[in-house]
């Protein structure tokens, strides 16, 4: 059970960047481990990283939280960048005319695959809480009358 491995997804729709733009900073990082391509993306410079970033980081939190994968053995498998849908915007020109261009949008799509966390079993945490139940009342009970008596 704990050698299989599982694949988790994470979409990052419609950044406000043009995809071959952010495609360059995804090859940098693409089939590398989670942790080595978040600190690469730390320092890369350019504006593409930090969407690249969050996308990779949601994955990590997808696999960990909700498929319980352990997140040292976590790697990028698939980092593909897409075309979104693109805004028609108009640029004024000289005499009243408008010239149509298209503000490009991208789609980010990362694939982390990660082996499962072994489970631990609770056996020891259930003895040691009813050893402990037993033993509080018995001291509270000694406590009340030695109490009682310094009142009086």
């Amino acid at each position: 059970m704990a050698d299989t491995t599982y694949t988790v997804r994470a979409y990052a729709k419609g950044v406000d960047q043009a995809p071959r733009k952010v495609s360059l900073v995804a090859a940098l990082v693409r089939g590398r481990t989670v942790a080595d391509a978040l600190v690469i993306l730390e320092h890369v410079p350019k504006r593409a990283a930090s969407p690249v970033k969050k996308a990779i980081e949601s994955a990590k939190a997808n696999a960990i939280n909700n498929h319980g994968l352990d997140a040292k053995s976590l790697a990028i498998t698939t980092l593909s960048v897409t075309t979104g849908t693109r805004l028609r915007r108009f640029k004024p020109a000289s005499r009243g005319r408008a010239l149509p261009f298209q503000k490009k949008t991208s789609n980010i799509l990362v694939e982390v695959t990660g082996v499962e966390k072994p489970k631990k079993a609770p056996a020891k945490k259930a003895e040691a809480k009813a050893e402990t139940k037993t033993a509080k009342p018995a001291a509270k009970k000694a406590a009340k009358p030695a109490a009682k008596k310094e009142e009086k």
